[in-house]
């Protein structure tokens, strides 16, 4: 057989265990790497893994002498805001100042000054601002990511903002999947009147669904924000319409967002900084994936993180994130959440590798597809530019990234 593309001379493969379901406890810290590995591609996929000695028997149309650099699947980031209008770097310094930011938010700034440069944003201009931050994340090795709306907060700019998601997914060969959050907040002129903005972000999921425009259905629970009942009927209305479930849970106050994850049978939980003793155990009895965001807490100058050790430990399958947003963890940079994870999440160095890939994959709906190497699925993979699999977490702040390849043709190379 001609292969299309043969990466050879790989000093270690990174190869996260495929299973049916996401990895938890003992099997997030096992992690195959192969040394001297070699692997060819046809079309989209991968369709021979082996060692360097078995190169010179075979044929392609490309080589990829990798250097003996380490390689791995793609990178998974299942929790972003990608697509809004505007900046708040002006709000850092009242933040610096002391100033609350229930102050920032009664002078129109925080999610408000988002919510309204995103509204004032043309289709095409967030497509540009969005394609810039995009490409800034394949960069870092992300082929895999999810993309929330959110930041309209009303039916004409939750649907542009989603709209602009599946022009991204047209335009660029990397996957995003797509969630509606539309009750990220509750606008000014809603207050007091959660119920029918709620009703309003219910009829709307049935115009998301029928253009196709979102796999999945978050909110955001918290004090101040949503309710544990009032996310539950708006989950389960989405579930009853098609959408998968995700929540933004307990990421402040131990509210029971994580319970209700479990309860209702949503795909995952993410923040988690504040789950419950009870919360975490009945995550270990479930497929509900923990998508954890140490960036974000590191970004508002909080010292408690999401609890990941005890969750693995007892059996939770955890997952990590960026959380890319404008306004609470502004990077694109999933290797420096990695970095985090390990100095504040205290996970180990496979853990981290899993919770990227595979875990990452299962957290929206791409368990099986994206997040691994295997003979007969995608090959989207990335070269480093490291010595071996642990050096990304240690040397942290920096993009070691040398190649990107998505779905077998390359997308970016230092």
């Amino acid at each position: 057989m001609d292969y299309d593309l043969l990466v050879y001379n790989i000093g270690e493969l990174i190869l996260p265990k495929a299973t049916l379901t996401p990895l938890k406890g003992e099997e997030m810290k096992q992690l195959t790497v192969k040394n001297n590995a070699a692997f060819a591609t046809k079309g989209e996929n991968i369709v021979w893994i082996g060692t360097n000695e078995e190169v010179s028997h075979l044929h392609a149309k490309e080589y990829l002498d990798a250097e003996q650099k380490v390689v791995s699947p793609g990178l998974v980031d299942p929790h972003t805001h990608l697509v809004f209008g505007g900046s708040r770097e002006k709000e850092l310094a009242l933040k610096q100042a002391g100033v609350p930011y229930l102050e920032i938010l009664a002078n129109g700034g925080g999610i408000l000054s988002t919510v309204e440069a995103t509204k004032q944003a043309t289709e095409e201009e967030l497509v540009k601002k969005a394609s810039f931050h995009l490409e800034r994340m394949i960069s870092y090795g992300v082929t895999t990511m999810e993309a929330k709306s959110g930041y309209g907060l009303d039916t004409e700019t939750e649907l542009k903002q989603l709209r602009v998601v599946k022009h991204l997914n047209r335009k660029y060969p990397v996957s995003i999947v797509s969630t509606f959050l539309g009750p990220h907040a509750i606008p000014p002129s809603q207050k007091g009147k959660e119920h029918e903005f709620l009703q309003e972000m219910i009829e709307l999921l049935d115009v998301v669904k029928s253009e196709n425009l979102a796999e999945y259905a978050d909110i955001f629970c918290e004090t101040g924000v949503f309710t544990i009942e009032q996310s539950k009927h708006f989950l389960l209305k989405a579930k009853e319409k098609g959408f998968g479930m995700k929540i933004h849970a307990d990421e402040i106050d131990s509210l029971g967002g994580t319970e209700l994850a479990v309860d209702i049978g949503a795909i995952s939980a993410d923040h988690l900084v504040a789950a419950s003793d009870e919360g975490i155990r009945k995550l270990a009895k479930s497929e509900t994936v923990a998508v954890l965001l140490p960036g974000t807490t590191f970004y508002l100058g909080k010292d408690s993180y999401a609890r990941a050790r005890k969750m693995i430990d007892e059996g939770v399958a955890v997952s990590l994130a960026t959380d890319f947003n404008p306004g609470s963890c502004v990077t694109e940079n999933l290797q420096l959440i990695m970095s985090l994870a390990a100095l504040k999440l205290k996970m180990t160095v496979e853990e981290i590798w899993n919770a990227v890939t595979v875990n990452g994959a299962f957290a929206i709906g791409q368990g099986g597809e994206a997040g691994t190497l295997e003979v007969g699925k995608q090959a989207s993979f990335v070269v480093w530019d490291v010595p071996n699999y642990m050096y990304i977490p240690y040397h942290f702040g920096v993009n070691h990234a040398k190649t990107v390849y998505c779905r077998g043709k390359k997308v970016w190379e230092r």
